[in-house]
């Protein structure tokens, strides 16, 4: 086995003790834990060019003074029972911190260190009406592992470095073909790039586009993981309020800001409201974004599910002044831990974008592009989304039914249409955080809208997923619910 410590053969400390105060070091910082075994004393001799007599010296003073205990047969390990003095140590969390607060951090850093940027687990509840998550147990992945199968044993080159940061070929055919048909996006593959995610897609965005002071409008409310990555990147948001049409573009046309440098909306499933922005908004927001030489950022994260009416054009497929950058994702149609999404980019931004993705992470996962150009050239991809979308729909319908059965008039439903969540306010005089922990006590998880809030929320907004849960969880969870929050009439 691999053991490093250092010691120094010209030090005046003997070597012996040299060894003996870097595994005792090792030791009192958990770098080696209680019960891990160490290597034999031939063998650390050998590792460390220095005599057996040497190690076996430093390991008995270890053993008599209680950091190290042998077993017969099996070799010596850390104790289990460690010495006093280990208590007495500052903990190696506090002496972390000390060197973090000494560190000058650039600007991106100051701003990861004041926010809550960490996606946490979340509580252990029976039900959980978390949003953004697919049903799991729908997705064809015995069809998956034959097409990973397939490309392990028949190409060798998924091991190897790509020359191309932009991503595989073939793939970003397939995307703009299926862009093509199914959201009216007009490309082709050399605009496009392959990216780990949406998230990364907006952070590459962000890097590439924002500089420090620079203005950056957002819906309000809106997807706060796209504002935390501008205000990493030292940008100031003008919040744009929503309502039942989308984005109200003349809030933004006619405020007066500082010049706005790019505009992030969701403008097919706005998150979290769920509306739709109206045809002569989208066409009212490109128009001014072509004037004012701003770029709009167009997440389309859901967009596949609609549902009883027609899916307008995507906002990239309406633009004249290339004036879109158009964001997607798989973690929604197929499953999250898939960390591929796509950029589709006006041509003129192409090597720009690419020679930033080369630079941070060189390529995405090749065995997984090539999985999924398989998956969508060869109709997967659009039968499983078309599944989908009757499974939803019928759980859709069942969590809308459900909170009317309970809570009857006293509730308003957002954005029931489309994608995989609503947004249901409630008539309550309960705070939000208290109706969280209620829930919890339930067993059942709801998230509170007022986190997507840049300005004050108005409160008892809540967004329910439901794609993942059967129609009898869906039930339970909502009658768990109406007994936990009182409602007015």
């Amino acid at each position: 086995m691999d053991f490093v410590i250092n010691i120094d053969p010209k030090a005046a400390l003997p070597l012996h003790r040299q060894v003996y105060t870097e595994i005792r070091q090792a030791i009192l910082t958990g770098r080696l834990t209680p019960g891990e075994k160490l290597p034999s004393t031939r063998v650390l001799a050998q590792l460390l060019t220095v005599s057996r007599a040497t190690v076996t010296q430093s390991y008995e003073m270890l053993l008599s003074e209680g950091y190290l205990e042998t077993i017969i047969g099996s070799g010596t390990f850390v104790c289990r029972q460690l010495p006093d003095e280990l208590l007495n140590t500052t903990p190696i969390q506090a002496k972390s911190q000390k060197i973090y607060d000494s560190i000058s951090l650039s600007t991106y850093g100051k701003s990861l260190s004041q926010g809550k940027y960490l996606h946490l687990p979340e509580a252990e509840v029976d039900i959980s009406f978390s949003y953004g998550r697919p049903a799991f147990d729908q997705f064809p992945i015995k069809l998956w592992r034959k097409l990973l199968s397939r490309h392990c044993q028949a190409n060798k080159y998924i091991l190897d470095y790509t020359y191309d940061s932009q991503g595989y070929l073939l793939l970003r055919e397939a995307i703009a073909a299926y862009l093509s048909r199914s959201r009216a996006v007009k490309c082709n593959s050399g605009q496009i790039i392959i990216v780990g995610g949406s998230q990364q897609g907006i952070d590459l965005i962000t890097r590439i586009l924002i500089d420090r002071g620079d203005w950056v409008a957002v819906e309000d409310p809106g997807y706060l993981s796209a504002r935390r990555a501008f205000l990493a990147q030292g940008a100031n948001l003008f919040p744009v309020s929503v309502d039942k049409s989308g984005l109200i573009v003349n809030h933004l046309t006619t405020a007066i800001i500082p010049k706005v440098k790019l505009v992030y909306v969701t403008p097919s499933h706005q998150f979290p409201t769920g509306a739709t922005l109206s045809l002569a908004r989208r066409l009212e927001l490109l128009a001014w974004a072509q004037k004012s030489r701003v770029m709009i950022i167009e997440d389309d994260y859901d967009s596949e599910y609609r549902y009883g009416e027609r899916p307008i054009p995507a906002l990239q497929g309406l633009d004249q002044g290339n004036s879109v950058i158009y964001v997607g994702t798989f973690s929604k149609v197929l499953f999250p831990a898939l960390r591929l999404g796509y950029l589709v980019l006006p041509a003129n931004l192409v090597p720009i974008f690419a020679r930033g993705k080369w630079l941070a992470d060189r390529q995405c996962n090749l065995l997984e592009q090539y999985a999924l150009t398989d998956f969508i050239s060869e109709g997967h991809l659009e039968r499983h989304i078309r599944r989908m979308r009757s499974l939803y729909d019928g759980r859709r319908q069942t969590l809308v039914q459900s909170l009317f059965e309970h809570f009857g008039n006293t509730i308003e439903i957002l954005g029931e249409n489309a994608g995989m969540h609503l947004m249901v306010k409630f008539n309550t005089q309960l705070g939000d955080d208290e109706i969280v922990q209620r829930a919890a006590l339930a067993g059942v998880n709801i998230g509170a809208a007022y986190p997507q809030y840049l300005k004050d929320s108005p409160g008892s907004e809540f967004i329910f997923g439901y794609a993942e849960l059967s129609n009898q969880k869906i039930q339970e969870g909502v009658r768990r619910l109406a007994e936990v929050i009182p409602i007015q009439n």
